[in-house]
């Protein structure tokens, strides 16, 4: 039987959570902190330092411009294997300390919603959320704030806070264009959503877009169709937090808006729609930061769009592929594609490996790292992944990954998707939940209304 070979990865991994989550590390001196953390540093052959830290995930110095980058580790168990202990080590910042609050965040699924259809009894929940506003629309004023382009002149805040509710859970809003979910609020759309007959590639949307909602009946002294509007958002996470893909964003959206029932007056000093939204987003608790860093930090939020998108790589590992560099080739795919101009704003939140690597494959066009970028709409035959969760899981960081740096760039998201992620399209045709079962009379709303034109 062969050996099994001891990764220093993992073990570090293993040690740091064990230190981290002991109830004493909390009382231990930040510098004592950082001491401990040192000695937990790994070096590669290429000369990488490696901290398992922050938000528990790797990190790799820049020895360039000396700062610490958010960095997927290394896949190939050869390297991972020669790791040695870092001596000496790089100073480590305070921020890069890890808490037990970070070890304590359920990251979820990077699965999108192609492929693996939404649970019924999530969508199910959802239509009789919906079904319950049919009654009392007149009660609720038009829909206001971003939402308002979405939906019809008439339609009221009501199903916009069930839509927007969802649409700021999803970790990657990619859905079945046929997808149940989507096509029971048909009625109520102004326009027919961004995508085609297979994917609907819907934008991300903002925190603010649900306090706006809430903001304008709470601003004119309407406060119990405020608490109603946010009861609502609260009754919906809960439905959603069944499935992965939605229950980060979820919890943290639950812990925001729940306090209200207790407390309702929670956000009278707040005065005004931005107040409000810094106020829930100050109700998040620490162990659920990681899910409002979209939030909180656009730059942050896509090196952790980044770093999901490497994991999911993670099966081209086997056919020698480094990850980490096929990530950086299908970002520079992406951007190249749909906005060329913003590539550099990308560079500074590379480390130097990745951030060399995605400068090659937008400088040279003959680079064999363009030999990753899709053709016609498909993914080169090694980047085709292995099964159905992983196809779903590489479409989802992708895509989330290219609606972070669009946020971050300021750049509109493509209404077909970007190359990367719509690649793995073809991957889950096939493959795809069946979108015309639905449960004994409840029937469909008519899915021509969000149809691409």
């Amino acid at each position: 039987m062969a050996a099994v070979q001891w990764d220093p990865f993992e073990a570090i991994e293993r040690d740091v959570r064990a230190m981290v989550t002991d109830p004493r590390w909390a009382d231990v001196p930040a510098p004592t902190q950082a001491q401990a953390m040192a000695a937990r540093l790994l070096l590669t052959a290429d000369g990488g330092h490696w901290l398992f830290g922050s938000h528990a995930r790797w990190y790799r110095h820049d020895q360039a411009d000396g700062q610490w980058h958010l960095s997927a580790p290394p896949a190939d168990p050869r390297v991972r294997a020669a790791a040695r202990p870092a001596h000496p080590a790089p100073a480590i910042p305070v921020e890069m300390l890890p808490a037990s609050a970070d070890f304590a965040f359920d990251r979820g699924s990077t699965q999108a919603f192609v492929g693996p259809d939404v649970p019924r009894r999530v969508t199910e929940q959802v239509r009789g959320l919906l079904d319950q506003q049919r009654g009392l629309q007149e009660e609720f004023p038009a829909v206001v704030g971003p939402l308002a382009e979405v939906f019809c002149n008439d339609v009221k805040g009501t199903v916009a806070a069930i839509w927007g509710t969802i649409m700021w859970c999803a970790y990657a809003p990619a859905f079945d264009g046929n997808e149940r979910l989507l096509s029971m609020f048909g009625e109520f759309l102004s326009r027919p959503l961004p995508g085609d007959d297979w994917v609907r590639w819907l934008p991300a949307t903002p925190l603010s877009a649900l306090v706006a909602l809430y903001a304008e009946r709470l601003g004119r002294g309407a406060q119990g169709t405020a608490l109603r509007l946010a009861g609502l958002m609260r009754d919906t996470a809960r439905v959603l937090a069944a499935d992965p893909r939605f229950a980060p964003r979820s919890a943290a959206l639950l812990a925001m808006v729940e306090p209200l029932r207790a407390q309702p007056w929670l956000d009278h000093p707040a005065r005004d729609a931005p107040g409000i939204r810094r106020a829930w987003l100050a109700r998040c608790p620490a162990h659920l930061r990681g899910a409002v860093v979209h939030e909180t930090s656009p730059g942050d939020h896509f090196r952790h769009s980044l770093y999901d998108m490497v994991r999911a790589l993670s099966f081209v590992a086997a056919h020698g592929a480094d990850p980490r560099a096929v990530a950086a080739s299908l970002l520079a795919a992406d951007v190249h594609a749909v906005a060329p101009a913003v590539a550099p704003q990308l560079y500074p939140w590379l480390d130097a490996e990745l951030r060399h690597t995605y400068y090659v494959a937008l400088a040279q066009p003959d680079h064999p790292l363009r030999g990753c970028w899709p053709r016609d709409g498909e993914p080169p035959e090694a980047l085709r992944p292995p099964d159905r969760a992983s196809a779903a899981a590489l479409l989802g960081a992708a895509y989330a990954t290219g609606l972070a740096w669009c946020g971050l760039t300021g750049t509109p998201p493509p209404p077909r998707g970007f190359p990367s992620s719509a690649a793995m399209v073809s991957c889950l045709m096939d493959q795809r939940d069946d979108p015309h079962e639905t449960q004994p009379g409840v029937p469909d709303a008519p899915s021509e209304w969000i149809r691409h034109s």
